[in-house]
């Protein structure tokens, strides 16, 4: 955890995206070249990538991002898994021993998540990351569910998800908010960039959500997203706000105008929504440069 720390300090202000994916995906397979595809555009908005460091999907991240923009967070396994060549030796090439430690780095590190096919190990990083943002342990960042062209992977499981958990009331009907499925990498990428075209971050003061913004929406913008998500609230309105005093040591965002309001904190896959209106809100206004510097 030490060497985690050291490695990622220097890069605390550039936005990260966790690739998840299949350790057995063959470079000859469509999979592995949209991943390579992927993490090759990515970079070009300012994102860097961070990897397992094995074979397959992971190769394919750091092979398409390079060893300038990528890190690889490698665990030790008895079988499949050693540094691929693409960060093989590199100084951001992490090796874990256990998968806490290595989960905790991809997410903590990470302002968006990419899930590429994969088996037992990727179905687990997609449903533990479901379930810190269904339960607001962890963002809310972009989660992008991605496949080749034409493939049916993760629609199959999106009908699992829908048929076996949403029809029967084990999770809330707007919880596939939290995430986007897609088989385009031009979609991919912009729903990844776009997320963070006005809303920045968010943080908690006392019981109060503080959303920060790259730019200020206009009282008549406030009051419709005041119609529109009501329902979120547990008392009060969303209302427009400056730093807080408990924010002031926060140098980076002290100058971002913020939303302020009493978040139910439990209909996180509508608060997904309300920063999907949000960035649409801000369409009209001129896009900020690097949207991805924290």
């Amino acid at each position: 955890m030490e060497q985690g720390f050291q490695k990622f300090y220097p890069y605390r202000h550039t936005r990260k995206i966790a690739i998840f994916g299949s350790a057995r995906t063959s470079p000859q397979q469509a999979e592995y070249q949209l991943a390579a595809d992927f993490a090759r555009c990515i970079p070009q908005a300012g994102f860097m990538v961070i990897t397992g460091a094995g074979g397959g999907i992971m190769q394919a991240g750091n092979e398409g991002a390079g060893r300038d923009n990528s890190f690889g967070l490698n665990i030790r396994l008895p079988f499949e898994q050693g540094a691929n060549s693409a960060i093989n030796g590199d100084d951001n090439l992490i090796d874990f021993k256990y998968f806490f430690t290595r989960k905790l780095f991809y997410l903590k590190e990470s302002d968006a998540i990419a899930l590429f096919p994969g088996g037992f190990g990727t179905q687990d990083e997609a449903f533990e990351t479901l379930t810190l943002c269904q339960t607001g342990k962890y963002g809310p960042v972009p989660l992008v569910l991605v496949d080749k062209p034409g493939g049916d992977y993760w629609h199959s499981w999106n009908n699992y998800i829908c048929q076996q958990l949403k029809d029967n009331g084990l999770i809330s009907p707007d919880d596939p908010s939290l995430y986007t499925i897609t088989d385009n990498l031009d979609v991919a990428c912009k729903t990844i960039k776009d997320f963070y075209r006005v809303y920045h971050s968010s943080r908690y003061v006392g019981k109060l959500l503080v959303m920060r913004l790259k730019l200020e929406l206009s009282d008549a913008a406030v009051e419709s997203l005041n119609q529109e998500f009501s329902d979120l609230l547990v008392e009060g309105k969303i209302n427009k706000s400056g730093v807080l005093p408990e924010e002031v040591k926060d140098l980076e965002s002290a100058t971002l105008p913020r939303l302020t309001f009493h978040f139910n904190q439990k209909n996180l896959g509508r608060l997904y929504q309300l920063i999907s209106k949000i960035n649409q809100l801000g369409d009209s206004c001129s896009a900020t440069k690097h949207p991805e510097l924290k």
